[in-house]
């Protein structure tokens, strides 16, 4: 792969690290166990049978903890100071055929990992404010299923994985706006007359 592929999959790493860290860690592990992609030195530790193990049972403690509202929220706090270094080394190890990492490609990781972690956790917080658990355990499911999806396009497809991860950010930053804004709207004042 050239180098634009590269830092494509490195991006999209670093996003789905903000989403899901233990699932995109464990995903990449598999990927290069299974030979369905050529992990790149730096990269090449997650496909360990320690890091697999240990993603994937920390990958299953996330997938039950993000279902019940109020954890979902503790667990995404705790989580903050962990997924974003864990995408800007994703995203730097994608781009490091030697196994050194770029300063300017953790900086990219770090910064697409938080901004992907914030649209979560903040869309999160405001489902929690909803008194039914549906909507929380639709959400849950979707970012399972949108990490699952992304880490499999991303292999294949990097630069539509990557479109679709713009397009998906920048509506849901609006979708988190619009709500917002309806949740906390104030009431007009009574213009004194």
């Amino acid at each position: 792969m050239d180098q634009a592929h590269l830092f494509a999959i490195g991006v999209l790493l670093a996003w789905l690290a903000g989403i899901r860290v233990y699932l995109t860690v464990f995903g990449v592990g598999l990927a290069g166990v299974f030979g369905w992609l050529d992990l790149p030195q730096a990269l090449q530790a997650a496909q360990s049978p320690w890091v697999l193990g240990t993603s994937g049972v920390l990958a299953a403690a996330e997938f039950f903890a993000d279902k019940i509202p109020g954890v979902d929220s503790v667990w995404d706090l705790l989580h903050t100071l962990l997924r974003v270094p864990a995408g800007a080394f994703l995203a730097a190890a994608a781009l490091s055929p030697d196994g050194q990492l770029g300063a300017g490609m953790l900086a990219t990781g770090a910064g697409v990992a938080l901004t992907s972690h914030l649209l979560k956790s903040g869309s999160r917080a405001l489902l929690n404010t909803s008194p039914e658990p549906v909507s929380n355990w639709t959400a849950s499911v979707a970012e399972d299923a949108a990490v699952i999806g992304g880490l499999a396009l991303a292999f294949s497809h990097p630069w539509l994985a990557l479109g679709m991860v713009v397009a998906v950010s920048l509506s849901f930053a609006l979708f988190v706006w619009w709500l917002w804004r309806r949740l906390f709207r104030r009431a007009p004042r009574p213009q004194a007359g």
